[in-house]
Parts: C-alpha cells; sequence; structure tokens
C-alpha cells in the first residue's frame, strides 16, 4: 500500500512512545512496593467539577445529543466570550469565537484556513511537537528558530525578523508554552505582532495553558494586541477536561465563515454533550473550584522546582504557568555516562520507577539536554518521584 507523503513526514509522537514503554514496566511492577510515578503526560489529576459532571448527566437524561452548529453552540459561544470579559477585560465578541474538537482541531482548521502549501511558519524550539506537524498536514513547513533561557526558551521580535523569508506566512507561539511553561513577556509579545503584521503575516497564539498562569503579567491573553490575532484555547487544561476533547478558537471576522465551512465538513461539531458540561464551567461555583486548583498547581510547583534543584537537575527558567519543568540534565547525563536525556528518561524509568518525557521531541536545539517533567501530579506523587530521583541522583 502506498502511504501518503504528507503522513510519513510526521514523526512518531515520542511522549506517547515513552508513556507506553512506562505503562509497559508499571504492569511489570503492579504489586510491588514501587508502583510507577508518571510525571511524563500534561494532564491534570483534577476532574470536571461537580456541575460540569451534573450538566453532563442532564443533558444525556435530556437527549440533548444531537449535532450542533458546527461553530459550536451560541449559549457557549457567549459564556466564553463573558469569560473573557471577565478574566482578562476584553471585548471578545461571541461572533469570533468557534468552538472545536479539542484544541487540536482548533489548530488543524487554522492552519488548513491560513497556511497555503509551502509556506513557513516560525516557531520556537523548544515547542509542543504536534503544533508543527499541524503545519506540515497543512503542506506548509514548520521553521524552528533556537531559543535560550536568557529568552524564556520563547521567540523574540528580533528573532523573527531575522528569520522571516519569502515564504514565511507567519509565526505560532505559544504563551504559556509546553514543555517549558513559560511565556511571552506582554511587550516582547507586541513587538513579535508588529512585525508580523509589518509583513502581512499571521500570529496564531496556543494560549491553552493561559488560565494557569501565576503571575498577572503574563496571564493576559494575546487577543488584547487586536482583532487580528488568532487564539487557539481548550477546555482540556485550566478546566480539567482533558478527555472530553473541548476547545475554541477566536478568530477576526473575516475568517469565521472559513473556519466555519472547513468545520463543517471535517468534523460537523464538536461533541454535544461536551459542551452542554462545559456551560457549567463558567459559574461562579465552578470558577472557584478552577481557581482553587490553580493555586495548588502552584503549590506543587513551588515545592517541586526546588527538589529537582537540590538534585542537580537545574531549572533555568522558572514556569510561570501550565504545569511543567524543563529541566536540564547535563550533569546526571555526564555522570551516568549517557549520550542525552532520550537515555536517561528510560534509565530513571528502570532505576528509580518514575516516568518523565525526554527532549527529543520538543526540537533539536540542545533538547538532548533536557527532561519534561509534569507537576499535575498531586503533592504526593510529586514528593514520592523526588525522594526516587535524590535516592538515584548521581
Amino acid at each position: 500500500m502506498r502511504i501518503a507523503t504528507r503522513a510519513q513526514r510526521i514523526e512518531p509522537f515520542y511522549v506517547m512512545e515513552v508513556a507506553k514503554a512506562a505503562s509497559r514496566l508499571a504492569r511489570e511492577v503492579a504489586g510491588g512496593d514501587r508502583p510507577m510515578v508518571f510525571l511524563n503526560i500534561g494532564e491534570p489529576d483534577f476532574t470536571a467539577p461537580p456541575l460540569v459532571q451534573a450538566a453532563a448527566e442532564r443533558a444525556v437524561r435530556a437527549g440533548s445529543t444531537q449535532y450542533t452548529q458546527a461553530t459550536g453552540l451560541e449559549p457557549l459561544r457567549e459564556r466564553i466570550s463573558g469569560w473573557y470579559a471577565q478574566r482578562f477585560g476584553l471585548d471578545v465578541p461571541a461572533r469570533r469565537i468557534v468552538v472545536t474538537a479539542g484544541a487540536s482541531a482548533a489548530l488543524q482548521l487554522a492552519c488548513l484556513a491560513l497556511v497555503e502549501s509551502g509556506d513557513e511558519i516560525l516557531m520556537p524550539d523548544p515547542s509542543y511537537p504536534c503544533n508543527r506537524h499541524f503545519v506540515s498536514a497543512a503542506e506548509g513547513t514548520a521553521v524552528l528558530v533556537p531559543t535560550t533561557a536568557a529568552e524564556r526558551f520563547q521567540l523574540s521580535a528580533a528573532a523573527v525578523e531575522a528569520n522571516w523569508g519569502p515564504r514565511t506566512r507567519g509565526v505560532l507561539l505559544a504563551s504559556p508554552s509546553n514543555p517549558t511553561g513559560t511565556s511571552i513577556e506582554p511587550d516582547e509579545l507586541r513587538r513579535i505582532h508588529e512585525v508580523v503584521r509589518a509583513r502581512d503575516g499571521v500570529t496564531l497564539v496556543d494560549e491553552i495553558y493561559l488560565g494557569l498562569s501565576h503571575e498577572s503579567r503574563f496571564g493576559q491573553s494575546a487577543l488584547a494586541l487586536d482583532d487580528q490575532v488568532v487564539s487557539v484555547n481548550s477546555f482540556s487544561k485550566y478546566f480539567n477536561m482533558t478527555g472530553w476533547r473541548l476547545g475554541w478558537l477566536v478568530v477576526p471576522d473575516a475568517l469565521v465563515p472559513v473556519i466555519e465551512r472547513l468545520a463543517q465538513n471535517l468534523f460537523i461539531c464538536p461533541s454535544t454533550v461536551a459542551q452542554h458540561a462545559a456551560l457549567a464551567c463558567f459559574e461562579p461555583e465552578s470558577i472557584a473550584e478552577y481557581e482553587r486548583r490553580r493555586a495548588e498547581f502552584k503549590a506543587r510547583r513551588d515545592w517541586f522546582i526546588p527538589a529537582l534543584e537540590s538534585v542537580g537537575l537545574s531549572v533555568p527558567v522558572v514556569p510561570d504557568g501550565a504545569f511543567y519543568a524543563w529541566a536540564d540534565c547535563t550533569g546526571w547525563c555526564e555522570r551516568l555516562g549517557l549520550p542525552g536525556s532520550w537515555e536517561l528518561a528510560f534509565e530513571i524509568m528502570q532505576r528509580a520507577h518514575v516516568a518523565v518525557t525526554p527532549g527529543r521531541d520538543f526540537g533539536s536545539a540542545d533538547t538532548r539536554r533536557f527532561i519534561r517533567l509534569s507537576t499535575a501530579s498531586s503533592m504526593e506523587q510529586l514528593q514520592e518521584a523526588a525522594r526516587r530521583l535524590r535516592a538515584m541522583a548521581p
């Protein structure tokens, strides 16, 4: 069977390959005194709060399970619009919001609408691997621009300007970022957008971790810049609805009918039950619970980062959002005689029974020096992982 070239260009999602290996080992050690501690997947240990679960049950009992319009339930678009006003002080009209089958569908729709064959999209290295594959699936090319800790592992306006070429279409940013948990300085983001706009390009920003920002200066949406920014968001992270597969896009008015047409053909509509459930995310009781959980994520970060530092896993930039630690493992690799983080991840998995993610997925600019650890697990799990890492430390 002949496989399409575009499919062959997509590399394996190594995060999931490591997860499969960790799950196999976890089954082997099941019942032992050291069950696997999973710090490799960015999934909150919290699930949807009570009001959201109850709303889903009501929708099923009432038979509210048929197709919605491709852009999503109008009341949900209005609730999202209200959240932007309440949380960020932004006027984001519901008509510019398109509910999608997760942030993944939002990114696919945005790339299909904006990227022509041969277009180049600038992205930071390191960055979330699936984002560049959405560009590739749209027949574009993701151009990974190396970043440093001094730049918060984010693109700068100077880097965008220096790497802009005749085929460049725009930028795909993430703030806060996976794998680093860092955000772009607001003034720098504005300068990046000015560079892009001056070249008639597109600024596409992945904001799925925005609700989890821990510092007010970073906790602002790129939509504050102007109405030409395209923002991707999700109910998975802040709203703790990972498996419900629900997200949204905010796009300029002119792009709404284009996205709608694509969504009608590719997805018909997002999950109807998930949409009805998500209406309850914005109730005051639910928001209060989400804020309590956000404070818990911050407490986990504040405890775990120093614990990593104490065993020689340096985190060069403290994450200001999301729930990741991007740790430099150079010293560990040298002392253990390992070539890089890929091998170290399996060594940690075998010896400490702690699953972590090697940097291989996230780019090629020094990523072999780093591992990503998720702080989305409970404090008890993080403390146990820290004890095991301390015992293994070379």
